[in-house]
């Protein structure tokens, strides 16, 4: 998986989803990811977290796409741009 990959983005593997009909090649695995976070932490998990969290800056943290930025993706993936 991509660094850094959050849920709701697709990911492409080439070669890896299934076979053709009509020959031996292969097509392409299409995957949506879903990132699961753990909801029951230790004090410990806890505190690396905080530290981890203390070490990051504004760059590290994704942004929420807007509206426009949501459609844009979604007309591009139906066109094929």
């Amino acid at each position: 998986m991509p660094e850094g990959a959050q849920t709701g983005r697709t990911v492409r593997v080439k070669g890896r989803g299934m076979p053709s009909l009509r020959g031996p090649q292969r097509g392409d695995l299409v995957v949506e990811l879903f990132i699961e976070t753990p909801t029951r932490l230790t004090a410990r998990q806890k505190e690396l977290l905080r530290e981890f969290a203390g070490t990051c800056s504004e760059q590290q943290h994704p942004k929420q796409a807007s509206f426009l930025g949501k459609a844009k993706r979604f007309w591009d993936e139906v066109t094929g741009a």
